[in-house]
This record gives structure tokens, sequence and C-alpha cells, in this order.
């Protein structure tokens, strides 16, 4: 007689037959059953089995289950069965899930973030921290959470066997991916972060101070990076209020030194009041002629001297527009600072941040990129490379690309100041893809990019609001092509039929996600949605729903390793083969032909995004090798390239690569970046850096990168290229390490204990292969 049962973990408790009818009974009301009494006497059923044929005392708790599936089959109970089995292999899968969960807490609470992949996946996050690792305790609790209940199983199961990647699946029914802030419209008559309210800026200081807030705010808010895709027009506000101010306090400084004016401010304000009712006009850093005209005559009627009002005019300029170059470098020299090391997200992470400009030619916003482009170039308090914001110079025909355009110092400026810190990087708006956008004088028409690549502009929701202003991704999930060619064994046909399957796959999955982000409300988002940065949010109510609003943004599909894919394929990369380019174009196209019918069909924004790929390429290639063994330009390396890529390791001139990988820009509508590696020092040849951006731009590239060795020795503060031994003082690397700055996915990340196993990998292929991949760009 059965009186003890054996538990999966060794114990041994009382055994109770109820329990298993009402395993029974549960399987059977799945089935549409509705008696318990049959339930019962199965149940006797499976008892005698287990006494008389396996002659059990103590019967473990599988055996038990195992003889349930048998009774209930030979006893014609098929439907029962098959809900029972059903019932049995979710609660296995729940325990498997939680046990995982588990050990994986265990190795985020007892290892090192050098020791751990987890802990480095997201290289903005010090894992070794207590915030850091609660964010990834939450993290990681969530992921499994929304596998388990929340996403449909064949999602999961994509996800799960790695034929896509579901990115940022930890947020996934909390939130969206990242936005595009305007700022000019932000700080018209001030914004509330939830805990005050924030009066209109007055000066440059005010400005970038409330701009650092603004990203961090609304990072709070979702999962992503933030833009700012008007920085120097948002900022040139600030500078013009700055030098209105300058300009009064020394011409009242004036007039009293020259001319012992009696009560000079009261004066000096009543005729600034009077110029700006009648002209409209202000003190400015361009032409101050006609204001200067209105504000002479005023003067001369009030003080009796022209000589004085003429000199203290010319004073009052000349000391304004030098104070105004020097608080709009501490504002600018403040900003950067501050976005290195305000947090986000309960302190775990700097914010995400990149700024888009170049293209204001106003006197004061040419001032402000000025400075910023300075303050980039003198680094952090000790001279260290700023990771962040990520900076973004636009480069556009007839306003900064060409000798005598208004802002073409800045180009020049620009490409110096990249050559020493890695920023800016360049967008391209005569691109095709971009320039049939832009329209002069509208800022928001002039494409923007995240500083991952990340590229929102084209609205099929509303083809009358293709703007940047106020949009962003929702969510993104990331096609495994690597996979898709290993499957199909060299079979084109099939491949592209295993292409489609995963695409409407992924087309289904991110309506889905969709559907849940559509139903939460303005609340939810109190920055994003409550202060109206989001398009279209400041319409609705505390309590709306945000789904309409949502659909400007966009749903992007992404890919990772089409080099590798094509090797699989072809038995070479686009790199090595003008039939394998073909190839990957025409995959490429494929699937951008795919979203677009995406977009068509359920009137959406699908984009199709040449993925930042930092977990996922070592994630992706350990699976695939699992499965199918190292295969040589395969599976044999950590990491998969990166989107369209040619391979970090394969030799090719700086030329080749750009010419290569442009046609993918165009196909790529949610984002792209193309890199290129420099071997030495650029900023002794500049000649060959900006040789480098004018070859993007004239070949047809969306935005670009130009890659170099940044280091740095913290104990003399030498930066440059530093090998075993620092050049300056000749210290070789001990306990205290050099910093090497790298760029990763578009973003800069430190020393490489910062990168999961993938990067690494991949940057050491990077540095080995330096030379032999740039050396078309050498020389002038």
């Amino acid at each position: 007689m059965i009186t003890k049962i054996k538990k999966r973990d060794g114990r041994e408790v009382p055994f109770n037959i109820e329990k298993i009818a009402n395993a029974i009974f549960k399987a059977a009301c799945a089935a549409g059953g509705r008696d318990y009494a049959p339930a019962f006497s199965l149940a006797e059923k499976v008892v005698e089995y287990i006494e008389t044929i396996l002659a059990k005392k103590v019967p473990a708790v599988e055996e038990i289950q195992d003889v349930v599936e048998k009774v209930l089959i030979e006893n014609g109970h098929a439907r029962t069965a098959k809900a029972f089995i059903l019932y049995r292999a979710e609660r296995t899968r729940i325990r498997e899930m939680n046990t995982r969960l588990m050990k994986i807490y265990e190795d985020l609470t007892f290892q090192e973030a050098k020791d751990n992949d987890l802990k480095r996946e997201n290289a903005n996050i010090d894992g070794d921290t207590a915030m850091g690792t609660m964010l990834k305790y939450g993290s990681e609790g969530a992921k499994r959470f929304y596998e388990m209940f929340v996403l449909k199983p064949e999602h999961a199961l994509a996800h799960k066997e790695g034929d896509i990647h579901i990115h940022d699946m930890d947020f996934l029914t909390l939130t969206t991916t990242c936005c595009q802030i305007d700022l000019v419209k932000l700080f018209k008559n001030g914004f509330s972060t939830g805990h005050g309210f924030l009066r209109e800026p007055n000066d440059i200081h005010s400005y970038a101070a409330l701009a650092c807030i603004a990203i961090q705010s609304n990072q709070n808010d979702q999962h992503g990076g933030q833009s700012i895709p008007n920085f120097d027009y948002g900022m040139a506000a600030g500078v013009a209020k700055t030098y209105v101010k300058l300009y009064r306090q020394n011409l009242i400084k004036a007039l009293h030194l020259l001319g012992d004016v009696e009560n000079a401010a009261e004066k000096v304000s009543a005729v600034g009041d009077v110029i700006k009712e009648r002209h409209g006009l202000l003190p400015a850093l361009g032409d101050l002629d006609d204001y200067q005209k209105y504000e002479a005559g005023l003067m001369i009627d009030l003080v009796k001297d022209e000589s004085i009002v003429r000199r203290s005019q010319a004073f009052a300029a000349e000391s304004a527009a030098a104070e105004t170059d020097r608080n709009t470098y501490q504002a600018m020299e403040a900003f950067v600072h501050n976005l290195n090391t305000m947090h986000s997200r309960a302190g775990a992470q700097i914010p995400f941040s990149s700024i888009n400009y170049g293209l204001d030619t106003s006197p004061e916003g040419r001032l402000a990129i000025k400075n910023l482009l300075l303050a980039t170039e003198a680094g952090l308090g000790s001279g260290e490379t700023p990771i962040f914001p990520i900076h973004i110079f636009r480069v556009k025909d007839e306003v900064n690309y060409n000798p005598g355009e208004p802002n073409y110092d800045l180009f020049k400026l620009a490409c110096r100041v990249s050559a020493k810190r890695l920023f800016p990087n360049f967008s391209f708006l005569d691109a095709p893809f971009n320039l049939k956008y832009y329209q002069p004088g509208r800022p928001e028409t002039e494409v923007a990019y995240m500083g991952c690549r990340t590229r929102v502009v084209g609205n099929v929701h509303d083809p009358s609001r293709e703007i940047i202003f106020g949009r962003g991704n929702l969510s993104f999930t990331t096609i495994n092509l690597p996979r898709i060619a290993l499957k199909s064994n060299k079979d084109i046909i099939s491949f592209f039929e295993e292409l489609d399957r995963i695409i409407y796959l992924i087309i289904d999955q991110l309506l889905e996600r969709f559907a849940i982000q559509a139903r939460k409300k303005v609340k939810n988002y109190p920055f994003l949605m409550g202060q109206g940065i989001w398009m279209d949010s400041e319409r609705l109510g505390w309590e709306d729903e945000v789904g309409g609003v949502l659909k400007h943004g966009t749903l992007s599909m992404g890919f990772i390793g089409l080099a590798e894919c094509l090797k699989a394929l072809t038995g070479q990369h686009h790199g090595e083969s003008g039939q394998a380019q073909q190839l990957g174009l025409k995959i490429i196209g494929h699937m951008r032909q795919r979203v677009d019918e995406a977009s068509r069909q359920h009137q959406m924004n699908f984009t199709l995004l040449a993925t930042p790929a930092e977990g996922i390429a070592g994630r992706f290639v350990k699976m695939d090798r699992r499965l199918y063994g190292s295969l040589e330009g395969v599976t044999d390396r950590e990491y998969y390239t990166n989107s369209f890529h040619i391979p970090v390791y394969y030799e090719i001139s700086a030329f080749d690569k750009i010419r290569l990988e442009v046609p993918y820009h165009e196909l790529t509508n949610a984002g792209h970046i193309t890199y290129v590696e420099l071997d030495g020092d650029p900023l002794q040849n500049l000649a060959a850096f900006e040789k480098i951006v004018r070859a993007m731009k004239e070949a047809g590239i969306g935005y670009g990168s130009i890659n170099h060795p940044v280091d740095r020795d913290p104990v003399c503060g030498f930066t440059g290229i530093i090998g075993d031994e620092c050049p300056s003082c000749g210290r070789q690397e001990g306990q205290v390490k050099f910093e090497r700055i790298r760029r990763i996915t578009g973003y800069l990340v430190g020393t490489l204990e910062r990168f999961n196993d993938a990067k690494k990998a991949e940057e050491r292929d990077r540095i080995k292969h330096f030379s032999a991949k740039c050396r078309g760009a050498s020389g002038g």
C-alpha cells in the first residue's frame, strides 16, 4: 500500500490519492468534462498499477505522472490525456524557468562583472554596483515572466531558440524605446518634471542645465536613448537671451563710468522696452546696426551727450560678445560634464543621450556649437574623453560642406574634435533618402539620428507629418540571418521561404507588443506624454490611452550577420565577391519590401533596422555553433558581424568599405551606420580624416563615423595611442590600467573589461587588423 511519495527534491511526503484525482479532473475539465467521479475511479486505477505492476511503495512524482498518462490513454480518455500532458509540460517548463532564474540571480549576486556576461550586457551599466545589480535582478526576472506568461508561445520559442531576438524584453509591457525631443517646444513657457514646475529658461546656463534634465526625465519613461534633434536651434535662444542681458548690463556700466549718468539702469530698460514695442528689435550677436541706431536716438535725448552714448554702445557690444562667448563655453562644458555624471533609472545608468546639430547658421546657434565642440575637445575634468552625449554633426551642401558656406568652419572644427574624441559622428542630409524629407527653414524636416543609429522620419500613419520632432521607435526585434542560411543548406529558395516565415512571425510579434503598449495611459509616461514630448500627446488627458499617438512611432525589424549569412550560402561574404554583394542586397531588399507591405497593410510605420548588436552578436553565434559546429567564416568566431557591415577582420580599404556598404543605407530606413577604422592618430593627418568624411558624403552614406584608438594614461594625463607603455611618461601598464575608449554600436564605452565576451573578441580582431583595413585612407 502506498503511504508516501518522493518529491523532485528527494523529500518523502504523505501520499494523497485525491491529488491524483484532482489533477485528472482538471485535465478532464479542460477537455470538456464535468463529472468528478470518473476522475477518482481513474486515480484508483493509477494506484493499483503502481502497486501491482511497478511494485512501488514510495513512487516518485514523475513516475506517478507517467502512469496517469498511461491509464488515461488505455481507458479511452485520449482528450483528457492530451490536456494532462500539455499541463504537465507547462509545469515542467515553469519549474525549469524558475530554476534557471534562481541560478541567474545566484551568479548576479556572487560574481563580479568581469566574470559575468549578464552584468556586462549593457556597457553603460556598472554591474558591480548595488543599483546596477538590482537593475539586472529586475531585468532578468521580468524577462522570464514575459517569456512564460505574456508572449505567444511561438514568439517565446523563436526568441529562446535564437531564430530571433526580442530587444529590451524586460520592458515588454512597460514602455517604448526612444524619442526625439523638441527642445524649443519643451522650453516654451516651461515644463514640469513631476516634482515642481521649471519656468522658461532665461540664459544659456539654464538652457544647458534644463536640456540635461529633459534627457534625464524622459530616460526614466523609456528604455532606450534620448535624442535632441535640434540642439543648435534650441541653444540659440539661450545665447540670445544671455547676450541681451549682458549687453544691457555693460551699457549701464559704461554710462556710469563714461558719463556718470544718473538712473542709467532705468533709462536703459525704458529705451529697450520702447524699441522692442515699436520695432520688435533686441540686441543681437549679429547685426546691431538697426537696434543701436534707434537706441542712440532715444539715449541721446536722455543723456544729452552723443559721444558718451556712442562710446557706451561700442563698449557694451564688445564686452557682451566676449562675455556671452565665455558664458556659452561654461554652459556647454557643464552640459557635457552633467551628461557624464548624472544618473537615471534608480541611479543605475547614465542616460543614453544624443544631440544633432550643424545647420543653424544664426550667430547664436553657431556660438553654441563652437563652444560645445571646444568643451568636448578639452575633455572632462582630468582630460578624459566624454562618453556622452553622442554628437551627430549634420553635413549639408550650401550650409557647411564647402569653403565659403556659413558653417564650414564648424564642419572643420567637428572633424578636428572627432579626430581626438571619436565624436561627433556625421550624418549626411544630402543622401537621397534623407534629402527627400528636407525643407529649408523647417528644422523639423532635417533628418536626425539617435546615437545608436536609429532614424525616424517617414510616417505611413500620417503622411502629412513626416517630421522628426516628438517621435521615436516603439520596439524592435532582430533576425538571426546566419541561422536561416545554415538551415537552408545553400538552397536559396529554401532560404527565402524560411526568411519569410521569420519575417511574418516578427510582424505578428511587433503588433502584439504594440497592442500592449497602446493600452498604457498618459499617467504611465508622466514626462514623455504628460509634458507633451511625444507628438500629439498634449491633446490627451491623464487617464487617456496612448495607442492613437504611438502610431506616429516605428515598429522595426532588424538583422544581424549578413556577412556570415552570405558566407554560409555562397562561401564568400559581400566584401569578397560581387555575386555575394548582389545576393546581400537582394536579401535586405526583400526584407525591406516585406516591412513596406506591412506598413501599407496596417497603416503603421514598420521599418527595417541595421541592428545595433551588443550581446546578441555573441548569443546567436554560440547557439548556432552548438547546432552546426564550428564553420569557417560563419560560426568560428565569438560574434556575428554587425548588421550589413564588412567583417572587421577582413582587409579592405576605407573607400571600398564605404562603396560596398552604402546601398544598404537606403534599404534600412529605421537606421544604419558605416564605420571606418583608422590605425594611427588622426590628429596627425586631419586632411585624411576629412577625406573619409567627404567620401561618405559623396557616396551617399546616411550616417557614418570614424573609429580610431583613444587611450589615456590616468597617471600623467596623456591622451593618444598607448601600447604597453605610455609614450609621454614611459609608465608600464600595471595595477593602474590605461583607459581605452572604444565605440560599440554608435556609443562609446570604457575599457575592455566592460565589454561582454563577444565584443571583446570583436575588438581584438578590430585592433589586429587596423592597419590593413584602412591603408586606403592614409596619405592626405
